[in-house]
């Protein structure tokens, strides 16, 4: 399987580090972005079994790290945990949007890409991907993994204590690491929940095929967010599709172990989605 590593530099200056599965040299494939989620990152469990999923069925799929998700430049450790507290919701939104015009309209993958472009994005990324979408017509669909229907997910009281402190702490579970998010992600909650971060509003805004794929039993997302997405969806171009007994990542882990049969109830039905609206 064909895998090149990438570097990009933002306008900001920020090195976003990336890796494409497959190549668009070998014809006019079509070019799957993924978007990682909150504590996730491109080399995160089912993320390179995905990218190798869909480039042996003849797609480019690219992976890549947002500049302040707190990975280092070994790809796997959370050793930038200042830039992870620096991070906002916007400069995701940004850098995606980035990546997108890197991917429509320059040889940043080896050379132009004539193919059509599809985002998948889990969890956070879910709603980063809609976000950036809804305003980019180079991309032809969207599939979304377990993802967030709001980005507002702090109550009173916890917007109170982070402002007081100064930053809010979350635990990451796998590493044992507590990693905080500073005031300049409250920042733009506070004054953009509604409008520029409004989730909800840029899947209305969206009018293009939408796939939904939520976990029955997601443990981090509840199912009823994958249903406010699809209300909010053109009743004519989204389809929702839930699986029983899947959890927030579809069976899989990290370090990646094996493909699980929601893991591959998951790929087949994003597959069968881009083969229809990208191929």
């Amino acid at each position: 399987m064909s895998t090149t590593d990438l570097t990009y530099h933002t306008k900001a200056g920020n090195p976003i580090r990336a890796t494409l599965y497959g190549s668009p040299l070998e014809g006019q494939k079509p070019c799957i972005i993924y978007t990682h989620g909150f504590k996730g990152f491109r080399n995160w469990g089912f993320v390179p079994h995905a990218g190798e999923f869909f480039a042996s069925h003849g797609y480019a799929f690219l992976a890549f790290d947002f500049s302040h998700n707190g990975i280092g430049e070994d790809g796997e450790t959370f050793s930038e945990l200042g830039k992870f507290e620096q991070n906002t919701f916007l400069t995701e939104v940004s850098e995606l949007d980035e990546i997108i015009t890197q991917v429509a309209h320059t040889n940043w993958l080896g050379s132009d890409l004539k193919g059509k472009i599809g985002l998948v994005g889990h969890s956070r990324g879910g709603g980063i991907s809609l976000l950036a979408a809804q305003n980019r017509k180079e991309i032809q669909a969207v599939a979304t993994w377990a993802s967030v229907s709001t980005l507002d997910r702090y109550d009173k009281a916890t917007k109170q204590t982070w402002r007081q402190k100064g930053y809010h702490e979350v635990m990451n579970s796998r590493t044992g690491q507590t990693m905080r998010m500073g005031l300049p992600m409250l920042n733009e909650l506070e004054r953009f929940a509604n409008t520029k971060l409004n989730v909800l509003s840029a899947v209305q805004n969206l009018q293009r095929p939408l796939l939904i794929v939520h976990g029955h039993n997601d443990e981090t997302v509840p199912f009823y967010e994958a249903e406010q997405l699809n209300i909010y969806g053109s009743p004519e171009l989204t389809h929702l599709r839930l699986i029983p007994g899947a959890n927030h990542t579809f069976g899989a882990t990290h370090p990646f172990q094996k493909e699980s049969p929601t893991l591959k109830l998951l790929l087949e039905s994003t597959l069968a989605f881009f083969d229809q609206h990208l191929a």
